[in-house]
């Protein structure tokens, strides 16, 4: 998977079995990016997604908890994470 910017948005286009299936475009806002590219490429947990969040942004540990829940559980919606 590549990110793309399409349009000024980050978008991941998944590979189809025979190529591109743009039906399969999946939009990144500015922290979905942050966390994709610091995590991509190896095994992390919720705690890993909550540091990245913590280290970047000024927020509190249990907001980044929350957050980091559902951005991970749309990841794997989208096939983006195991």
């Amino acid at each position: 998977m590549r990110i793309r910017q399409v349009v000024g948005e980050n978008v991941v286009i998944m590979p189809g079995t025979e190529g591109t299936d743009m039906t399969r475009v999946v939009a990144l806002n500015e922290s979905a990016l942050l966390l994709y590219n610091a995590l991509k490429g190896r095994e992390f947990e919720v705690e890993d997604v909550v540091r990245v969040m913590v280290d970047e942004y000024e927020v509190d540990e249990e907001s980044a908890r929350r957050d980091a829940e559902v951005w991970l559980a749309d990841m794997k919606k989208n096939k983006l994470v195991l």
